[in-house]
């Protein structure tokens, strides 16, 4: 496995009843520290209801934060192609692409909360057929070979086209979310693109299914005459991390009751069920059921390392699921250790610094008295100089 890359997953979990004002410029403010301390990549998400992700548009959100940041990479993570004409899905992803001069990514999805899709009168069942009829048009608009005739249960289009051509040749970076199910592996080893495992590591189902969702990949891919890279796998974890463990137990006091209570109460997302009847029992299902880490970098590294081979390959992207389990000065010293302390460790950064003081190490002595030496030679020097005067 090369370089693994670094980023977070921003649905957001905001708890609801707070000023959104407040919390959409926290979350601005959370990516530009990102931005500041190197990490690669940040997915923002798409939701309309249930009252705690509020981001509505991810794509005005990345153009916001793409002028705050200069590095990162931003990707909508993820539009719910479902809701909306494919074609002006491509056409609002090419124009991010050149406002941010080839940072942005699309990241494809059904739609995770049916309060948004039966808003527009479409269950789960309809979402999932229409990513996959979307996504398919979106694939021959960015390709460009022709005109697009094609009609959904949502849309029609005729003889459409891009307005523009992709900033980033031959387009923008793409890929299909998963859970559980194979659906997501499927689309994205038929079109040969990224796959963003958003349950992977929320769930011991999806912690199981991390090999075979690859697997499929692979298979699907093989069958349409495509290719998939693991570089383009992202995997999405749980995360928080503090000087000690202890500290950390009390950092997640402020929020994880709220953020459990979110997908046990409030929403209709089953494949996203967590356990825990109080703040202790909520603390342990994450570390203990294989999902994530509470603790320190050495946890946090850890579990990476856990996912890695799981896998069975490696994968290409590690992104940090954004809550507010910790208030957010805790939050923010969080990723700066995680960037600090496990990042080098999967990026070939932290072993030639610790191979550079080992060598220093073994050959201490030697040099220490080579440096004597040459303090006492020159002592000794000026010394004959003062004598040769007098």
């Amino acid at each position: 496995m090369g370089r693994l890359r670094f980023g977070m997953f921003l649905a957001p979990f905001h708890p609801a009843g707070e000023n959104p004002t407040l919390a959409f410029q926290r979350d601005l403010e959370l990516i530009a520290h990102l931005d500041r301390l190197g990490y690669d990549e940040a997915w923002i998400g798409e939701h309309h209801s249930a009252g705690s992700e509020i981001i509505a548009s991810p794509e005005i959100f990345i153009a916001t934060a793409a002028e705050r940041t200069r590095h990162i990479r931003l990707g909508t993570g993820v539009t719910s192609v479902a809701y909306h004409n494919p074609l002006w899905v491509a056409e609002r992803m090419v124009l991010l692409d050149h406002l941010t001069r080839g940072r942005t990514m699309l990241g494809l999805g059904p739609g995770s909360l049916p309060t948004d899709s039966a808003m527009i009168g479409l269950n789960p069942t309809d979402t999932r057929e229409l990513l996959d009829q979307n996504l398919d048009i979106i694939m021959r608009l960015l390709r460009g070979d022709e005109p697009v005739t094609a009609e959904t249960a949502t849309h029609k289009l005729y003889d459409a086209r891009l307005h523009l051509r992709p900033y980033t040749e031959p387009h923008f970076d793409i890929a299909v979310a998963a859970v559980a199910s194979p659906t997501g592996p499927r689309l994205a080893g038929r079109y040969g693109l990224g796959l963003l495992s958003v349950g992977a590591t929320l769930t011991p189902e999806g912690f199981d299914a991390l090999a075979h969702h690859w697997n499929v990949m692979e298979e699907r891919a093989a069958t349409f005459g495509r290719t998939v890279d693991r570089a383009k796998w992202r995997l999405v974890g749980l995360m928080h991390v503090a000087e000690t463990r202890e500290q950390a137990y009390k950092d997640v006091e402020h929020g994880i009751e709220q953020w459990f209570r979110y997908f046990q109460k409030v929403a209709a997302f089953p494949q996203m069920a967590v356990e825990g009847g109080d703040v202790k029992e909520m603390i342990d299902f994450i570390n203990e059921a294989g999902v994530g880490a509470i603790g320190t970098v050495e946890d946090a590294a850890a579990q990476v390392e856990r996912l890695v081979q799981q896998s069975n390959g490696g994968f290409g992207a590690m992104l940090l699921l954004a809550h507010e389990w910790a208030n957010p000065e805790a939050t923010r010293r969080s990723f700066e250790l995680i960037a600090q302390h496990v990042l080098p460790r999967f990026q070939g950064q932290a072993q030639a610094t610790l191979d550079a003081k080992a060598r220093a190490s073994q050959t201490r002595t030697t040099h220490a008295e080579q440096q004597n030496a040459a303090v006492a030679h020159m002592t000794e020097k000026y010394q004959k100089e003062i004598a040769d005067k007098t």
